[in-house]
């Protein structure tokens, strides 16, 4: 099949920005230049707006200032206005060389905005493009509100295309940039502009207002658009941008008559700095990059990966330099857990297996979210708890806290059969817990071990917030021991530790 190549243009650094909240310093500019450049290979990034701040002039020569001992100084491109020059000057004492000229793609936004005639805007363009060429600065031409203009004022968009096209300008770029076109009319409109002007060079830049931002690139290209901008987890204003790592997949799968040349193993990378630079949070479920759309949490689902990869697609994670996970909750069940105890190196038998699933469905009843690296614990609290042939039941317990109240507890124990309740007073609940066993113990006339330390801790290794450790030591005449509990209260935790000290002895 014949390939066309396709350029990709990156303006996170410029339309990313324009993200509510987000700005980039100058060197975390030129770190992400280097990135999409070098690593990522877009084929060119758009990094600033002309005359902005003095920040944004030192974040640009910095980068311009790299990109030349590169070579790659025609793939910086800058925002510019149709001021007479005063941007062309600014892009001088920045060092860059090509610039991305703003201007009125639709009537109603030239005669509302700028209240000039068509030949008014033109003849001051025409001026700035003899300019920028004249100072060795090369042209593309943004049509701001395009999309509307084709909709609204079509006889103004050609007027001006055919004036464009007889400039010495790189590229035409056609912004849907209030994100209002469907898919049917941007393939419509990019048809009827390039059947019109065959040998010319325009970018899609597409908003993504509506959700439609992947839709709309797809039918630009097939009507043959030559190059898309894009950015980074869909940065920019409103509802952003076209995201970059959605688009790259599907024109990898999608289109194969569309060659690019990015880079897709460092599509995640990139993500997670610019998220961590940004402070703009990835959505977990945001396609190619959202933290959880390679996680099988349905234990059908486990299964049926075991099973000749029924649940797979075509979105492989190794594709994007990540891997595959099956989370651990109250769906998983057992299939989720061998998966992961096979990542572990682990086996359990039929039983274990069972006591481990009912413990995490436990826990996910509770809604919390438990992780690979919770799993060698619960395994460890399930198995241990096992051990001894359990002969005293903590049945019930109500924990109190009050304000200028002290803790309270009321429990209720079975011991071999016979049934106890108490209650106490104590410095805290946990205290009162052992204050309500004590008095219970009292009447058995047994003694209970003293607690010598007490320690709770998240389990080393665990990215999560489902479980809480607590490890205590209780001292009889003979020997410390210590004994474990695990749950996602401290108290509860603790509790779990004493009746398992409370079987031992």
């Amino acid at each position: 099949m014949k390939t066309r190549t396709v350029e990709i243009m990156d303006t996170t650094l410029r339309d990313g920005e324009q993200t509510s909240g987000v700005s980039f310093s100058a060197s975390e500019k030129l770190t992400l230049a280097k990135l999409l450049l070098e690593e990522l290979k877009v084929d060119r990034i758009e990094v600033a707006s002309a005359r902005v701040s003095e920040g944004e002039m030192k974040a640009v020569q910095s980068i311009t200032e790299w990109a030349a001992s590169e070579g790659l100084l025609s793939k910086v491109e800058v925002l510019t206005f149709v001021d007479g020059g005063v941007s062309l000057k600014w892009m001088q004492e920045a060092g860059a060389k090509v610039q991305n000229l703003l201007t009125k793609g639709s009537l109603n936004h030239l005669t509302h905005q700028l209240k000039k005639t068509p030949e008014q805007h033109f003849n001051e363009i025409a001026e700035v493009v003899s300019k920028g060429k004249a100072l060795g600065i090369d042209t593309n031409v943004y049509l701001e509100d395009w999309s509307n203009g084709m909709r609204n004022s079509k006889e103004y968009v050609m007027q001006f295309l055919d004036f464009l096209t007889k400039q010495p300008i790189k590229r035409i770029l056609l912004p849907d940039t209030l994100g209002v076109l469907t898919p049917a009319e941007t393939g419509a409109f990019f048809k009827e502009i390039i059947e019109r002007y065959p040998n010319t060079h325009f970018d899609f830049h597409g908003h993504n207002d509506y959700d439609l931002s992947v839709a709309n690139v797809m039918e630009a290209l097939q009507a043959g658009a030559n190059g898309l901008h894009l950015t980074v987890n869909g940065m920019g204003e409103r509802a952003g941008n076209a995201p970059l790592a959605s688009v790259v997949a599907v024109i990898n799968d999608f289109l194969p008559e569309i060659t690019i040349g990015v880079k897709e193993s460092s599509l995640y990378k990139v993500s997670k700095l610019v998220s961590a630079f940004t402070g703009f949070g990835i959505p977990d479920n945001k396609p190619i990059v959202g933290d959880n759309v390679f996680t099988q949490t349905a234990g059908i689902h486990a299964d049926g990966d075991s099973k000749k990869n029924l649940y797979f697609n075509d979105l492989l994670p190794e594709r994007f330099g990540r891997k595959r996970k099956y989370a651990l909750g109250k769906t998983s069940g057992k299939a989720n857990i061998q998966k992961n105890l096979q990542e572990l190196g682990l086996t359990l038998n039929d039983d274990e297996l069972k006591k481990v699933t009912e413990r995490i469905i436990e826990l996910g009843d509770k809604k919390e979210r438990v992780t690979k690296d919770d799993l060698p614990y619960i395994i460890s609290d399930v198995l241990d708890s096992n051990l001894h042939q359990q002969k005293v039941f903590v049945k019930s317990y109500v924990l109190t806290h009050s304000k200028g109240l002290k803790p309270s507890t009321t429990l209720s124990i079975e011991i071999e059969g016979k049934l106890y309740e108490e209650s106490s007073q104590g410095d805290g609940q946990f205290d009162a817990f052992i204050n309500a066993l004590k008095k219970v113990y009292k009447k058995e006339n047994r003694e209970l071990p003293k607690l010598v330390d007490y320690a709770v801790r998240i389990p080393p290794g665990s990215t999560s917030d489902a479980l809480c450790e607590t490890v205590i030591t209780w001292q009889t005449k003979d020997k410390d021991f210590t004994t474990r509990g695990l749950d996602s209260d401290q108290t509860v935790s603790a509790i779990k530790a004493t009746e398992k000290m409370l079987n031992l002895v």
